[in-house]
């Protein structure tokens, strides 16, 4: 039993030393292997006998084909266009228990309007929102003649119904989370998300 520990010990202690001398590649000065900043997991290091390693496959097959990079170009600065177009579509305010625009909500419809004909693709979804007061099956109705209510009133000046889309999220997405008027004030809105171009 004596002598089956001894061996038991030596026999880990071996494993141990071999699994922490785990053989190291050495990279030749003159191979460049770029890196890159945000690296999510460490690339296996390739045999020195084969091409640097590129930063991407994107950027290999761009270098092969520029139509791919000017497309990804393309599409980021679309995305960007998209977040601008977001940032142009400001919210609208309703009274207590109200679907009827105000004076300054068709103000801000009618610059809606502009923005909408100046980019006669977009597509917009209008969210209608309420307060914390009130049902969940009420607030879900009132939210929906309200986003509604924009949509018509766009309608009215010009922009095709299908181009537009409405969903009522009632009293779920609050933005303010008080239980004051100031805070339900806010809450009782519709916001408008741009869908696509």
């Amino acid at each position: 039993m004596k002598h089956f520990k001894t061996s038991l010990i030596i026999c880990l202690a071996a494993v141990a030393c071999c699994a922490g001398c785990a053989k190291h590649e050495v990279v030749k000065q003159d191979q460049m292997i770029p890196t890159t900043a945000a690296t999510p997991a460490a690339k296996p290091a390739q045999p020195a006998s084969s091409a640097p390693v590129a930063k991407d496959a994107r950027d290999d097959a761009s270098l092969a084909n520029p139509a791919i990079k000017e497309s990804a170009a393309d599409a980021k600065a679309a995305g960007q266009k998209d977040a601008a177009m977001q940032l142009m579509l400001d919210k609208i305010f309703f009274d207590f228990d109200s679907a009827t625009l105000s004076p300054a909500a068709r103000t801000t419809l009618d610059k809606t309007a502009e923005v909408l004909k100046k980019q006669g693709a977009l597509k917009i979804r209008i969210e209608g929102n309420c307060d914390e007061l009130g049902s969940d099956d009420y607030n879900l109705s009132l939210g929906e003649n309200r986003a509604a209510s924009a949509k018509n009133y766009l309608k009215a000046l010009g922009i095709a119904a299908d181009r537009m889309s409405i969903l009522s999220y009632g009293k779920e997405k609050p933005v303010a989370a008080g239980h004051d008027d100031a805070s339900r004030a806010q809450n009782r809105r519709d916001e408008f998300v741009v869908l696509s171009k």
